[in-house]
Order: structure tokens, then sequence, then C-alpha cells
């Protein structure tokens, strides 16, 4: 099942709306004979690429896979159907598909055909890999990720605004992995104006892994001439602004979608309708690399569920720019809680991830 978690994980950023899945089928003497996971663009399913691979071998054998196997036609026939179709005697599943459209159809569908099911195994690990297509699920959004990379004493940039870079090359690397495993990367208008960035993946053979980027600027701050703009015909890219913003035209004409949100505001638009409106478009990861304010405007909201911390062995002072903005807390049991779940050195950096305390 490690295994089948670890293919499953290939299609992070890939595989939106679907789940990212993974399938090990293992024949009645022991021997792996097929292995798959959920293809580009949600289709083929991990089952069915693993049942492909093992043919007959399949008939009497074990398939692993790390979510419940789909119980409706769609697009394809259920996997549940394959399985059986396959002749496999048993299917250990690790965790069950929340959508209404499966959840728990595709087990009884497959105890109904005399198939031996376990299920269970290494439940949490699959949860959360797929995380974000569970939120899109039961809550309407993507899972948003908070990127930040600081010094240690909590800074993003000195008091001039250099901030590049403060943390080596090893950590930017992983900076990359991690966006190709996110459908979306999501910055404001201040990161915009002040570093231009590209927000694509750029690891060796990996550029067309890059996600779509989302600017959000309600008030149109943001020049013409940036790179997210004039790159937006080989690279998606949304503008989340006001319906009323001026010169969405010329930018339309770039290749830019504009996507029209209610103002929070006379400089603001409303973050909660943009992720609802992110997830109905079957978006399930949205990583945040903007600076200071728009990650505490999210946490002010309690719209930050994971955090991926990257500290680098310096000091910048009082009069850097702080990681998080004002957050307006008094007391310590408003402010928003989170629990530790790794520590990675990376080259000299620390990374630290978290996840949001329920």
């Amino acid at each position: 099942m490690r295994a089948a978690l670890a293919l499953a994980r290939r299609g992070l950023g890939q595989v939106a709306p679907n789940p990212a899945v993974g399938c090990i089928v293992v024949a009645s003497d022991g021997r792996v004979v097929g292995r798959g996971w959920t293809q580009s663009g949600g289709r083929p399913h991990a089952e069915t690429e693993a049942l492909a691979r093992a043919g007959t071998d399949a008939r009497g054998g074990t398939a692993y896979v790390s979510l419940e196997p789909c119980a409706h036609h769609g697009k394809t026939a259920p996997c549940s159907d394959a399985l059986i179709d396959a002749g496999v005697a048993r299917v250990v599943s690790s965790v069950r598909d929340p959508d209404p459209r499966v959840a728990g159809r595709g087990i009884e569908a497959l105890r109904q055909a005399g198939i031996d099911v376990v299920e269970g195994l290494l439940e949490q690990e699959a949860a959360e890999l797929n995380a974000g297509f569970f939120l899109r699920v039961n809550e309407g959004r993507p899972l948003v990720t908070l990127k930040v990379a600081t010094s240690l004493d909590g800074k993003i940039a000195t008091a001039s605004g250099e901030s590049q870079w403060i943390t080596g090359e090893p950590s930017r690397a992983r900076v990359h992995m991690m966006r190709a495993e996110n459908d979306a990367i999501l910055i404001g208008a201040g990161t915009a104006l002040a570093d231009d960035p590209a927000l694509t993946c750029r690891l060796p053979g990996m550029a067309a892994r890059s996600p779509v980027r989302i600017l959000v600027d309600a008030g149109r701050r943001v020049p013409d001439s940036v790179q997210l703009f004039q790159t937006a015909r080989t690279t998606p890219t949304i503008l989340a602004t006001r319906a009323d913003a001026p010169g969405l035209k010329p930018l339309e004409a770039l290749g830019v979608e504009i996507l029209p949100l209610p103002a929070d505001g006379p400089n603001h638009v409303d973050l909660a309708a943009l992720l609802r409106a992110l997830g109905e478009r079957g978006l399930t990861r949205v990583m945040v690399e903007g600076g200071g304010g728009m990650g505490a405007a999210l946490l002010r909201l309690g719209l930050v569920d994971r955090l991926a911390w990257f500290r680098a062995p310096l000091l910048i002072g009082g009069e850097g720019i702080p990681a998080i903005a004002d957050l307006a807390i008094d007391r310590l049991a408003d402010a928003p809680g989170f629990e530790r779940t790794g520590v990675e050195t990376i080259g000299t950096d620390l990374l630290e991830t978290y996840r949001r305390r329920a």
C-alpha cells in the first residue's frame, strides 16, 4: 500500500478535479504484476492502468488501491466493475471516497461480487494525500497551503524590500516541486509588483507541470507588462478582481482569464468567494506564495489549511518585513492554531510543515 500511495503522489497537481490514486496488483503467487496511477487530466484511472499491465495475471490476485474504487459511470466505466471483470480475489483499500456518487458503493459492489475487501490500511496517509479532493467534495473549496520563506526571526525581506534570496537553492528547488504538485499558485498584487514572479515549475523536464497562476488584484494595480500577463498564452493565468475593475480587455487579449468577484472593501475581493469559485472549477490544491498581506487575509478567514515554512539561518531584525501582516489578535486564544507534521533539513535551511488544528 505504501507503494500505491507513492504512485498516487505522481498525480498531484495533474488530475483535478479527480483524486490522485495509486494501485498495485499482486498475483496469487505474490508477484507484483501491475502498477498504475491516475493519469494527467484524471483519466485513465489507477485501477485501469494497473489491470492493463497485469493482464490475466490479475485473476485470483490482490489489488491494493489508495482510494475506494469508483462505482459510477462517467467518461469511463466504474473501476469496481473493472476489478470484478479482471477476476481479482481480494481488494485492499485505504480510505473511502467521499464523492456521493461513490461513498461506499464501490466497496459494496466488490463485496456483492464475492471479492474479499479489506478497508482502512494506511487510512490517515491516504486521506492526507487527497485532502484537497476531500475538501472540495465536502466544503466546495480547494486545500490551501501557505508557503513562506523567512529568516530565523520570521522576516521575508529587509526594510528596503530585498528578499532574493533568503533561502538557498535546494529550498527553491523544493518550492518548484511543490508547485508541480498543486493545481494552482496564488499571489496578491503586492508580490507581483515587488518580485514580478513567473510562478512556473522550472525543474529540468517538468515545465509542463507548471500550475495555473492566480493573481488577486482588486484595484488593477499590476501593470500589463508583468511576466504573469505576458506569458498567459503559454501558462494559464487567472486575474481575480472586482467586476468593475478597469483595463480588463487588454488582459483578455493577452490570454488572461478574468474572474470577477464580489468586493470586500475598496481594495480587496472576497477571498472565500474566490476559493469557492476555484472549487467549482475543479481545483483541489492551491499554494499561496503571496506576501504577508495575502497570508494574513486568509488566516483571518480561517482559510489556511497547511503551512510550509522554510527558515534560513540568518537574522534580519525588527525593521524587516514580517511573513504575516497584522492579524488583529488581542488574545492568544484567538490565534490561528497549527500542529506540526514534519521537519526537514534542506541544504542549510529548515522546512517545517504544519496542519491546521481542528
